[in-house]
């Protein structure tokens, strides 16, 4: 069946992203069920991509393993093995960080796809990592309505889990200033669209030291709009940091769902029975 003209540049749209999904993916991932939707935001070079590349070369060594739950495949493995390509070594070149998700396309970001199995279950669960440039972020957090700010408002209406990427580097930089006001308008535009899905707040490239003032500003930042929110700290320099911690908490968190009222019914027939008053 041929693709419309508008599922087509779904699926195209996005050329940077080298084997990763477009929307008119999304109705084949989800004919099992609907899949988790994880939406990196964060500025550019924060490192959303290398965040990404990380977890699928530990996942693939065995040096991350998730509790309770195991690789079950993937749709997107030539999108995976792009990212990560750049962090493998390889006869005559040095590993490098993955090359900046460039900003060709604004309608939405590219997917990465993931599924795992959890212990003693038959199903497994699709995930969906988003891959967007960190230009459209920037835009979004000073203009939620931007129209080049599209992309980001597609993961702030779709995502079920957000990760909000907090770069030391920029923030110990020689403008991180800059950096700290606009991480700041950034958490305060996820805390307004965020409808009480799980947050964590990710700290990229922790080897390197940030002033004391500035790490609890910037912390301060997300904990004042969004108490509950988890905090984790990462870096490809030192394995130990919080990758797995990470990818648990990610592959572990709901968002709410819909609470349907306790029955109150005398009756057999289940259509008396929801939202029964009592007598």
């Amino acid at each position: 069946m041929k693709a419309t003209e508008d599922e087509a540049d779904d699926h195209f749209l996005l050329p940077w992203s080298g084997g990763a999904l477009g929307l008119a993916d999304l109705a084949f991932v989800a004919g099992r069920a609907r899949p988790m939707i994880i939406g990196i935001i964060g500025p550019a070079n924060a490192g959303k991509t290398t965040l990404l590349a990380a977890w699928y070369l530990l996942l693939g060594r065995g040096e991350a393993h998730p509790t309770d739950r195991r690789f079950s495949g993937s749709f997107s493995l030539e999108g995976w093995e792009t990212v990560a390509g750049s962090l493998r070594w390889a006869p005559g070149r040095m590993p490098s960080f993955p090359p900046h998700t460039t900003s060709r396309g604004d309608r939405a970001p590219g997917l990465l796809h993931l599924s795992f199995i959890e212990e003693g279950q038959r199903r497994s669960t699709d995930y969906l990592f988003t891959d967007a440039p960190g230009e459209w972020f920037q835009r979004w957090e000073s203009n939620r309505d931007a129209a080049q700010a599209e992309g980001a408002r597609w993961i702030a209406d779709h995502a079920d889990i957000l990760l909000l990427i907090a770069d030391r580097g920029a923030l110990a930089g020689e403008r991180r200033g800059a950096a700290r006001g606009s991480f700041q308008r950034l958490a305060r535009r996820l805390a307004a669209e965020r409808r009480e899905r799980p947050v964590a707040l990710v700290w990229t490239k922790a080897d390197i030291e940030v002033e004391p003032e500035m790490e609890q500003a910037v912390q301060q930042s997300v904990l004042q709009l969004m108490p509950d929110a988890a905090e984790f700290s990462v870096s490809v320099l030192e394995a130990e940091t919080g990758w797995t911690a990470l990818l648990d908490w990610v592959l572990q968190a709901r968002r709410p769902g819909v609470v349907l009222p306790t029955h109150l019914a005398k009756s057999d027939d289940p259509f008396f029975l929801l939202g029964a008053v009592p007598a």
